[in-house]
């Protein structure tokens, strides 16, 4: 057992070399998300619950871009470790022509039609009224988005987070400041309360949208090629396609089974409560769930790097460590966050917030129920999106990732939440039979070996 962690000279200084920046990027992230809900909660539980309505979608457009990088860093680690920039500008121009086209139908539904958008999401007209206001705007702001996280993505499979998470820093800093600029009309801007929310990470997406085209023109280590990026070929679209669409659909099809959840919520009797209790909950398990993302990340680079270097002997080893390495990592940090859940989370933040004391039960139970089952999430989160895809094994991770989510979580909470109407208990309960079930089968499939696959070559 203790051989499998024992590594040649330097390895775990690499690791921590490609982790922390992935990890402070995933924090600056779900920081901003949490920094938000605390100052539109300021205004009150109604404009909390809208804006935690409007952020189902949203939602689905982060996980489907997410989805996008990650299916180009299937590609992308690979050929950085064999060499090929050329077909790097292609991946990257592939994702682009994605990302953009993505980003552009959301913010023209959300843009046009956001009443009718977030009337499928919830039935109370006060908490939708909210929720369309706010997504008016915001809708926009995930078409600047789209490039920049592509662009970021590809540099992370390269072996360089640090980029992204320079870019994400300045765009917090700006996203902050113009939230207290907006929201509460300081400095002698109007008060626009959940509308100046939105405008407010409008303006920090298009400048992170402009530094990162700058950064990329002025780059010297790694050359843009327009006539690479804007005509990709058939040849790598096609490639794209086999190994990057099933990413992308996993991401989307799991966001949008995500995002039932709190729809489910939202029809369920005393819909605000819940919901902003949700929003809570979900923001500080974000907060608490960024190193699970950055071993996760972490293990893409490294196995498909180790396949691009034709090490193909060794990634059984490093991926069973790497899952290792994450189980233990998630069963630390969930004592530690159920420890501070009662010592600081409780007592200091929800007052913060303004939290109802049903509300805060709510938010209490969700946590505790999260914090329990952190080894296992951290384990099947490192497995599927690090291990498995970064070893080029995109649709039976897919599967996988997928499966128990709507197969088992999303019939069950169905069940609980609005056909036996058993309560919130038992909705949540269901969502997280999930990863119960993606740990055995991920767990089976990464014995078999099967897994690691040499995606750049003519066979593949």
């Amino acid at each position: 057992m203790f051989k499998l962690f024992q590594r040649e000279k330097g390895f775990y200084r690499r690791l921590l070399a490609l982790a922390l920046p992935i990890l402070l990027q995933n924090l600056i992230t779900n920081s901003l998300g949490l920094v938000d809900t605390f100052m539109v909660g300021a205004m009150g539980q109604g404009p909390l619950a809208g804006v935690t309505l409007a952020n189902i979608p949203v939602f689905v457009v982060q996980l489907m871009m997410f989805g996008i990088q990650s299916g180009s860093s299937v590609l992308i680690s690979q050929y950085w470790g064999k060499g090929d920039r050329a077909a790097i500008n292609r991946v990257m121009g592939i994702g682009m022509y994605a990302a953009g086209f993505i980003g552009l139908a959301f913010a023209l539904i959300m843009g046009f039609l956001p009443k009718q958008f977030m009337s499928l999401f919830g039935n109370d007209a006060q908490v939708i009224a909210t929720a369309a206001r706010y997504a008016r705007i915001v809708g926009w702001s995930y078409f600047f988005d789209s490039f920049v996280q592509v662009y970021n993505g590809v540099h992370r499979a390269m072996g360089d987070p640090k980029r992204g998470l320079y870019i994400l820093g300045v765009s917090m800093a700006c996203n902050t400041f113009l939230n207290w600029v907006f929201i509460f009309g300081n400095l002698g801007a109007p008060q626009l309360g959940v509308e100046g929310a939105a405008l407010a990470t409008l303006l920090a997406r298009v400048l992170s949208c402009a530094i990162a085209i700058g950064w990329a023109v002025m780059d010297k280590n790694f050359r843009i090629d327009p006539a690479l990026l804007f005509r990709p070929g058939g040849e790598m679209i096609r490639r794209f396609v086999r190994f990057a669409t099933p990413v992308m659909c996993n991401e989307t099809f799991w966001g949008l089974g995500s995002s039932l959840f709190p729809t489910i919520m939202g029809h369920m009797a005393g819909s605000e409560v819940i919901l902003a209790a949700y929003a809570i909950a979900g923001n500080i398990t974000n907060l608490c769930t960024v190193g699970v993302f950055a071993i996760a990340g972490t293990a893409a680079i490294l196995v498909g790097q180790e396949i691009g270097l034709g090490n193909a002997d060794k990634v059984y080893s490093l991926g069973a460590l790497l899952d290792a390495l994450a189980f233990l990592f998630g069963l630390a940090a969930g004592l530690v966050f159920l420890a501070l859940l009662h010592w600081f989370i409780i007592p200091v933040l929800y007052p913060m917030f303004k939290l109802s004391p049903s509300a805060g039960d709510i938010c209490t139970m969700m946590l505790t129920m999260v914090f329990c089952i952190l080894p296992l999430r951290s384990f099947d989160t490192t497995n599927i999106v690090g291990v498995l895809r970064g070893g080029g094994d995109v649709r039976t991770a897919t599967i996988i990732d997928l499966a128990p989510l709507w197969v088992v979580a999303i019939p069950l909470a169905a069940l609980a939440g609005l056909v036996l109407q058993a309560g919130i208990f038992w909705v949540y309960l269901a969502m997280m039979s999930e990863s119960i079930v993606k740990s055995l089968v991920g767990f089976g499939r990464f014995r078999t070996g099967k897994w690691v696959r040499d995606v750049t070559v003519p066979n593949f």
